[in-house]
């Protein structure tokens, strides 16, 4: 990643998907769930779920005037941390190393039945 103004210090553990703390120029916070590209949301399974999510934060944050690659921290809200592997293989998708802080946190419910995930992030401006 070529972004001068972000210092990443990795996490010690080479099998880690997240950097342990990451230094920034100003932020953009953005809250995303299982939006479709259409505006309808998105109740499948969670693949289908977390793809929908992390689609949903690119165009947000492509939109504020930054971009995935910019993302500093997650935070990523199940409702059953069962679905955490499955999330990750989808985030791997869309994330790279240096990877953002992160953190996976089980809720009870959210705000709609049968919506599986939520994501929160911070993000410096482009």
């Amino acid at each position: 990643m070529a972004n001068q103004d972000l210092s990443f210090t990795p996490d010690l553990d080479p099998d880690s998907i997240s950097s342990d703390v990451i230094g920034f120029n100003g932020i953009l916070v953005s809250t995303q769930i299982p939006t479709r590209a259409d505006g309808s949301l998105e109740l499948g399974d969670i693949t289908l779920q977390s793809e929908c999510t992390l689609q949903a934060l690119k165009v947000a944050l492509e939109r504020a005037g930054s971009s995935l690659d910019r993302v500093m921290h997650l935070t990523i809200y199940l409702t059953d941390m069962a679905d955490r592997a499955a999330f990750n293989e989808v985030y791997k998708r869309f994330f790279a190393k240096p990877w953002p802080v992160r953190a996976a946190v089980g809720v009870a419910a959210l705000a709609v039945e049968g919506m599986r995930v939520e994501v929160t992030a911070m993000a410096a401006k482009g």
